[in-house]
């Protein structure tokens, strides 16, 4: 029994010696929690070129991160112009509103002169705010219903037919690029 732990402890002090033989090759270093780190020492060109490649590597991400930068901002920018007249628009929704009821109670109206010159008005304002980029968004009776794009203000008993679609449009919803400004409100079947 005792031979064999002599065996071990020869073997094991064999195998210490080949490691310090080992390290003696390389050099010792301390990371940042106290331990040691083995480090081969390099030739002087193979350690600059492993610096050249480091240095390379960051300059590559440097100047990716900085192409995301740009990229990101330029986006960000010509997303500030597109919806930057959004509260002005908002705004104007209403009297839009206020035009088309105009517009169906005075076309029933004689007098052709007052319709003329409210169409005028209207389309005018009307294509002012669609130059700014403002959109109708399209929603009719019949549609199926979709709480993404439209808001429903009341259901109503309908037969099978319009059973979950849109029964009627009470207020036009608009949209300003991608975003909509405001969700059409709808009545559905139920």
């Amino acid at each position: 029994m005792f031979q064999n732990i002599f065996k071990n402890k020869s073997k094991m002090t064999t195998e210490n010696t080949e490691i310090d033989k080992e390290l003696d090759e390389a050099t010792l270093e301390q990371n940042a929690n106290g331990e040691q780190l083995i480090v081969e020492e390099l030739s002087i060109e193979e350690q600059m070129a492993k610096d050249l490649a480091h240095e390379k590597d960051k300059f590559l991400r440097l100047f990716a991160e900085f192409e995301n930068y740009k990229k990101r901002t330029s986006k960000e920018r010509s997303e500030l112009f597109r919806t930057a007249n959004q509260e002005v628009l908002q705004a104007m929704l209403p009297v839009m509103d206020d035009f088309d009821r105009a517009l169906a109670e005075i076309s029933k109206s004689e007098d052709e002169n007052l319709v003329k010159g409210v169409e005028l008005i209207h389309n005018k304002l009307k294509d002012t705010l669609f130059s700014k980029g403002l959109e109708v968004i399209e929603i009719k009776s019949g549609d199926a219903f979709d709480a993404d794009f439209a808001e429903a203000i009341t259901q109503i008993p309908a037969g099978d037919k319009l059973k979950g679609k849109v029964v009627d449009v009470i207020e036009k919803g608009y949209k300003l690029g991608d975003k909509i400004i405001r969700f059409p409100k709808v009545v559905i079947g139920n």
